[in-house]
């Protein structure tokens, strides 16, 4: 048996217990208190104390303090990881409230008024008189706020984990905390038996280990140590009449006004505290800064351990007296708030040329600007007027379409902000990146709209289009299942019959859009943009690419399509599967050309490599249409110059481009296949200069992957990539602790990208930061060795990665070979490349490689199917030389 199962609880009130033997927490900081109560008695507590060591047991009467408080039914074992963490000259207090933990056992419930003051005797008697910030979870949540606001003048600022101050009308209490709520079986859960103890602990992903789920169940050995539990649980107001909810409705209503800096950390996997109370909490705490935490559950701070950190950088930017480097309150200037808006060119389109195509579906519909512009005009005004609100979020589940187009510029106008999410990243990964955008409203197709029901999406519903899930309109029966309010299409109808069109005024400081990264390295992250922010990327693309009005488009990648009316160019998707880049076929490229005619294609690498392969296929019309394209674009991951040259030969008067961006910011250069021609080969891809508008610098790192010294921009130095510009993001949104680190140079967003830059002022991309290899020789990036590997003959992908321990890991090189190697069994059952090609391999890339290993297809991002995950080939390559694959 563990020490921590084993610990058994002394006789309390009385000394301070011994907490040897727990795992991540010091003995040291144990100590107890004895504080008059709410009742007048004399209680002792116990409590966890930076300042337990020091010879009074107090801090200086000016410290700043961190006070972190429990719920139900943990103690203040929770906090452990706070004190190694903490700020220098922060004191760390957490208590573990009355009749919890190894505090008194009470004679009698509590109820939350009651706690409210009893903490507030508690902190009075520690001397607490200096700037305070409360960190608090669950039930501990509503009783810390409950202090703040009878101590309005101490507080500096209020952090809570998963927990709730409110019970919204759409949500309802876990099953349990219901059960448990029931008298009859309250005692059989929580006091008679450690059921509810031990549940609170087995919420956790990945399981806890044993000894910490032991140690949070320590002090609650035997019925009488688990009354306060029970108590607990009895006293959630659910009801209106229920004794603490003239409390609960005071601390809910007063921290509206709690002017001070928010924290609010959340783990969107908890089966008690939902999407919902979040919300909720954010219409109290408006300007809040969030970071959601992908996985984690209803036990924070167990389920997402690096929280602590998280909140010591945030204590930091407070006692720098520096507004937080990153958060949910905008930050940028207010200034030009009336620069133009990002439908003026839909506009001005439909005014200059309202006959001409704006938009086409390939094999079916088209619509001309004028019909365009006034159906988003009518959509948005029956949006608006349907309760759609300025700010609001809107989930778009719709593919690429006249309908999707309509859609967007619609929701625009209306003042709302669109919320777009890749179909790739699946239903699950769908679900759970809309649902922490906190969508308030969803338009989508019938498809569309069976997933949101599917995904659990809170909002109205509204119908793109009026096909159903088998094809032909919709029936009523099931609209009404879908929960569908109107169609797109019907709203217009009605505003045309009413000939209103009341929009609201939209300025550049208004929230955008929300769109999602691919996934590849991590959960997808939202991003949010300004519309000032979009419109400055619409100027950047016309400059970089001389768009005009005798500009048509046509757009491989998806979202680059709904660009196209902004820009004040016709477009066009490919009749092909959006989340698999690598079906476009040369065909329904050539055949998305004739619809438009159009001069200008963009594409991810994937879709061109099959259209590559597939050119044979054309006919003499479509090698036409592809002729007359004068500009071609790929992005989103490293485009090789042979297969440009070979999409060159289809389109022979096109001047082929490889912008370089992210999700955050794009484009962030732009480099021609001749001028990738004239750098030549070097360490990494070269993908050419800043556009205009963008500054580049770079981060160093050491041979350990570590930042040393300021930002550079002088040639040669390898780390990671920093950029910034006007038309890059406002911020992450929902993910603080991420947009902190990502900006943490003011002004500037880390990309994760690490490169160089060169003499002439081009920059290199050499492989992310987390797929870097610390051998011990230094520092190894991946793409520039990669790159080495795929010259050998017989090898048509390759990946390099790191196996070990950081400062001494090896080198792998994982390799796909081509269809002639392995009909001559190279690529059998066995992973380990034979002697050749393992000689070759070495001579290539001139470092030490540990093993050469084979495999039949390198994994890859959905979006572009052409960002290799080195993380899981590294992890895979280790299981391989270990024999456990």
């Amino acid at each position: 048996m563990t020490r921590a199962t084993s610990l058994k609880a002394p006789p309390l009130p009385g000394p301070a217990p011994d907490l040897t033997g727990l795992p991540g927490l010091d003995p040291a900081w144990s100590r107890t208190v004895e504080v008059p109560g709410s009742d007048g008695v004399r209680h002792t507590w116990h409590l966890l104390d930076s300042e337990a060591g020091s010879v009074a047991g107090d801090g200086s009467p000016d410290q700043p303090t961190l006070l972190c408080l429990h719920g139900n039914p943990t103690w203040s074992y929770l906090w452990r990881r706070m004190f190694a963490v903490a700020p220098p000259g922060w004191r760390v207090i957490a208590p573990d409230q009355l009749g919890m933990g190894y505090s008194e056992r009470l004679p009698a419930p509590r109820t939350l008024a009651e706690r409210v003051r009893d903490l507030g005797a508690l902190t009075a008697a520690l001397g607490i008189t200096g700037p305070v910030v409360t960190l608090a979870h669950d039930w501990g949540g509503i009783i810390s706020l409950g202090w703040a606001l009878e101590h309005r003048a101490q507080v500096r600022g209020v952090v809570l984990t998963n927990t709730a101050v409110h019970q919204p009308e759409d949500s309802r209490p876990a099953a349990l905390i219901r059960l448990a709520h029931l008298r009859m079986l309250r005692d059989s859960l929580c006091v008679r038996t450690p059921v509810f103890v031990r549940s609170a602990t087995a919420l956790s992903w990945p399981p806890l280990p044993s000894e910490v789920r032991g140690a949070f169940a320590a002090p609650y050995h035997g019925a009488r140590r688990r009354r306060s539990v029970g108590d607990f649980v009895a006293d959630i107001p659910f009801g209106e009449h229920d004794p603490s909810r003239p409390a609960l409705d005071v601390i809910s209503g007063g921290i509206k006004d709690l002017d001070v800096p928010a924290l609010l950390l959340w783990g969107p996997r908890d089966p008690v505290f939902g999407e919902q109370y979040l919300r909720d909490l954010l219409m109290r705490l408006p300007r809040a800064d969030v970071h959601r935490y992908a996985g984690a559950s209803h036990l924070l701070p167990e389920d997402a351990p690096r929280y602590a950190e998280d909140v010591g950088r945030w204590l930091h930017d407070l006692d720098s007296s520096q507004p937080a480097a990153a958060g949910d309150a905008d930050t940028v200037a207010q200034a030009d708030t009336a620069a133009p808006s990002v439908w003026q060119a839909l506009v001005d389109r439909a005014a200059r040329t309202p006959d001409e195509i704006a938009t086409a579906e390939v094999g079916g519909a088209s619509i001309t600007w004028a019909e365009l512009n006034r159906r988003v005009r009518d959509t948005a005004a029956g949006l608006a007027n349907a309760g759609v609100a300025p700010g609001q979020r809107v989930a778009l589940l719709v593919p690429p379409s006249i309908e999707l187009t309509v859609a967007v510029y619609s929701v625009w106008r209306a003042g709302a902000v669109i919320v777009v999410a890749d179909k790739g990243l699946g239903l699950r990964g769908m679900g759970r990146a809309l649902r922490g955008a906190r969508v308030d409203h969803v338009i989508g197709t019938a498809q569309g709209l069976a997933a949101a029901r599917a995904m659990r999406l809170p909002g109205t519903r509204w119908l793109a289009g009026t096909g159903s899930l088998k094809g032909g309109a919709a029936p009523a029966a099931e609209r009404r299942l879908l929960g569908v309010r109107e169609s797109l299409a019907e709203l217009a109808a009605e505003q045309l019959a009413a000939d209103e069109h009341p929009l609201p005024e939209v300025t550049a400081d208004a929230e955008a859009a929300v769109v999602f990264t691919s996934g590849a390295t991590g959960p997808a992250k939202g991003v949010l943009y300004l519309h000032r922010q979009v419109h400055a990327q619409l100027h950047v693309v016309r400059q970089v690419y001389g768009l005009t009005d005798e500009d048509r488009m046509v757009a491989a990648f998806a979202p680059f399509a709904l660009f196209g009316p902004a820009l004040g160019v016709a477009s066009a998707v490919p009749a092909t599967d959006v989340t698999k880049p690598g079906t476009l076929t040369a065909a329904a490229l050539a055949d998305a050309a004739l619809a438009v005619e159009a001069t200008v294609v963009f594409a991810s690498p994937a879709a061109l490599r099959n259209v590559a392969a597939t050119a044979g296929e054309l006919t003499p019309g479509q090698r036409s249409a592809l002729g007359r394209v004068r500009l071609l674009m790929s992005a989103g991951a490293p485009v090789p110059l042979e297969l440009l040259r070979q999409v060159a030969e289809l389109m022979p008067v096109a001047e082929a481009h490889t912008p370089y961006g992210m999700t955050e910011l794009l484009p962030v250069t732009d480099v021609s296949m001749r001028e990738i021609e004239q750098a030549g080969q070097g360490d990494g891809v070269c993908v050419g200069r800043a556009v205009p508008g963008v500054d580049i610098a770079i981060s160093e790192l050491d041979g350990l992957a570590r930042d040393v010294g300021e930002l550079t921009s002088e040639p040669g130095v390898v780390g990671e990539i920093c950029v910034r510009a006007e038309h890059g993001k406002q911020r992450y949104d929902s993910l603080w602790a991420t947009e902190r680190a990502s900006s943490r140079d003011t002004g500037w967003h880390r990309t994760g990208d690490v490169g160089h830059l060169d003499a002439e002022g081009r920059l290199w991309v050499q492989g992310r930061r987390q797929h870097l290899i610390t051998t011990p020789d230094g520092l190894l990036t991946p793409v520039g060795l990669e790159q080495r590997v795929e010259a050998v003959a017989e090898v048509t992908a390759a990946a390099v990665v790191g196996v070990g321990p950081t400062g001494t890991q090896q080198v792998v090189v994982i390799v796909v070979l081509g269809a002639a190697a392995v009909s001559r069994g190279r690529a059998r059952q066995v992973r380990v490349a034979d002697l050749e090609l393992s000689a070759a391999v070495r001579a290539a890339v001139d470092v030490p490689v540990a093993a050469v290993l084979v495999r039949d297809a390198l994994p890859v991002d959905i979006r572009h199917a052409s960002k290799v995950d080195r993380t899981a080939l590294a992890g895979w390559a280790e299981k391989v030389l270990a024999g456990r694959s």
